[in-house]
């Protein structure tokens, strides 16, 4: 794994670090609710890595975590309250917020949950309704 590209972030700060390898699985946009409050903005950057090239190389004593759903475990430092990222144990994949990986070349490819947008982006990405159908959703697309 020594030529897999890594990239570093941290919590707001600075206690816990977390460095992401590889290349994500997907980049995209969610406009759930839950993210929406969770990331206290209209929309929520993601990328979604396998879990496995997601880990925690400072701080990992400082990592509290929040289940308010069977799908997501969301991670954060208990010092701060700086969000690290989200495990999404029945995708098998982590969520490491985009913002949180200044040297990430984000390329978003899509918006998830489009149907509960507070802010519509016109970008010409895919929208949709719900999820991927991979994912567990309908696989439905909304217009832009």
């Amino acid at each position: 794994m020594s030529d897999q590209k890594s990239y570093s972030g941290r919590c707001f700060c600075g206690a816990v670090e977390i460095i992401a390898t590889g290349e994500p699985v997907a980049m995209g946009y969610c406009h759930c609710a839950s993210c929406r409050h969770w990331s206290a903005g209209p929309v929520n950057a993601f990328t979604l890595w396998q879990q496995h090239a997601v880990h925690v190389t400072k701080g990992g004593e400082h990592v509290e975590g929040y289940q308010k759903s069977d799908t997501s475990v969301r991670k954060f430092c208990e010092l701060c309250g700086g969000h690290l990222y989200t495990d999404h144990p029945t995708w098998g994949v982590t969520n490491a917020y985009a913002a949180l990986l200044p040297d990430l070349d984000y390329a978003p490819a899509l918006h998830m949950n489009y149907q509960e947008s507070v802010l519509p982006i016109r970008d010409g990405l895919p929208k949709y309704r719900d999820m991927p159908a991979e994912m567990g959703g309908s696989g439905d697309m909304l217009p832009e």
